[in-house]
């Protein structure tokens, strides 16, 4: 075995030149580790030398180089640690904010979520866009499958994680109103809270209909003769001293009445929360549903600013179970890209596309099919059974291009 004291092939601390060339760093470094050796030092170098003359084969060892933490200039492959706490990039630089978002993961849980949430939203107020949207599950998924959740229980749900996403904007001394579709809704919802319209200072809960000031009626049997012809008590009103509105809540018929709202405050912006504009598309030129092109003048002017949406498939295969569950998830951060992310199954997401351009669904089932084929899950099928699986038309009507939409809902 090689001297380990004197071979210039085997670096140690009695030898300069052999630092020297395993360890090119600068010169306080080297004679950092070229000092008087320690009893320890030496120590540590007989051992080794114990152990290369027990070798079967000849080895050089590095643990004769000093243990203080200058050693740890001479590895070759650099230790990979992870971080935790990171701030985000700051707003000045665009490209670094942009870049991070880009690759930005989903939330590890709600208080992280609210946090990214709110920023994100500041982000693209702040670039001037005045309709957001901010879509999410407001509960864990466990809870959304019992079958004892109502829709209460999602809506509470909803004006409590909408207050804190208020509180963030109302630190900068904006006052912010969290809208409800109707005062019927807005009763239950002021109940479940405690009966505070006020739950912190800067932020309001209301509705978007409200009665006249100074009607104080319990029983309004104007309510019940106009809702007979599909029509609604209240007037949609602006509210005095008010910086952003929040709107939850909200279904297909009530989305005309946040049309007025923008129409009213066209300079402050307006926050769709959780009101699952995925599905109330869907539901636009139905018979009783406003028309489609609600959705052309309104909807399509919504930016997402921050945008979770998980989708479970199955789909069979040839082989034991027959059956294959897998899941994933579009995600988007402002100002940074649509990912498609694909459930690992173990807690976590991976990444498996991004792109500038919102996927339309049947696009984002594509995307991830494509993974678990190219990691060899599924296997390859020809165009004839692909073709009879998808069929011919694998987008809704709202995700293909019109001619008078904006494109703000997709980018």
């Amino acid at each position: 075995p090689p001297n380990v004291a004197s071979d210039p092939a085997t670096p140690s601390t009695l030898n300069r030149e052999a630092i020297t060339k395993f360890c090119p760093s600068s010169s306080k470094t080297k004679e950092a580790l070229v000092t008087t050796p320690s009893p320890i030092m030496i120590f540590s170098s007989i051992i080794t030398v114990l152990l290369l003359q027990t070798a079967p084969t000849p080895t050089v060892s590095f643990s004769s180089i000093s243990t203080s933490t200058h050693s740890q200039k001479c590895l070759k492959t650099p230790i990979k640690s992870r971080l935790y706490n990171v701030p985000p990039p700051s707003t000045s630089d665009p490209e670094a904010v942009k870049a991070a978002s880009d690759k930005e993961p989903p939330p590890q849980s709600f208080y992280d979520l609210q946090i990214k949430s709110s920023r994100a939203s500041q982000m693209a107020i702040e670039d001037g866009y005045k309709l957001l949207e901010v879509e999410f599950p407001p509960l864990p998924a466990n809870i959304l499958e019992m079958d004892d959740v109502t829709s209460y229980d999602v809506s509470l749900a909803n004006l409590k994680l909408a207050i804190n996403f208020a509180k963030f904007f109302s630190q900068d001394g904006k006052n912010v109103a969290i809208l409800l579709p109707d005062e019927a809704e807005l009763n239950i919802a002021l109940d479940e809270i405690g009966g505070d319209a006020k739950p912190h200072p800067g932020v309001l809960v209301t509705a978007i209909r409200r009665s006249e000031e100074g009607d104080e009626r319990v029983f309004k049997p104007e309510q019940v003769f106009l809702g007979l012809f599909g029509n609604k008590a209240g007037n949609v009103k602006a509210i005095d001293g008010v910086d952003m509105y929040v709107v939850i809540g909200v279904s297909a018929q009530e989305l005309p009445d946040v049309e007025e709202l923008h129409e009213l405050e066209k300079d402050k912006p307006i926050v769709l929360y959780n009101l699952k504009l995925e599905t109330l598309r869907g539901d636009l030129g139905a018979p009783a549903f406003p028309s489609r092109e609600l959705q052309d003048r309104f909807l399509s002017r919504v930016k997402p600013s921050y945008y979770l949406l998980p989708r479970s498939y199955t789909r069979s295969i040839p082989n034991p179970p027959f059956l294959l569950n897998y899941q994933g998830a579009i995600f988007r951060s402002y100002p940074g890209q649509w990912q498609t992310l694909l459930d690992t199954g173990t807690g976590s997401y991976r990444r498996v596309k991004g792109s500038d351009i919102r996927p339309g669904l049947g696009e984002f089932k594509a995307e991830l099919t494509s993974a678990l084929q190219t990691e060899g899950i599924l296997e390859e099928e020809g165009k004839v059974l692909g073709f009879l699986r998808t069929g011919y038309k694998t987008s809704t009507w709202w995700e293909g291009e019109r001619e008078d939409a904006s494109n703000d809902w997709r980018s």
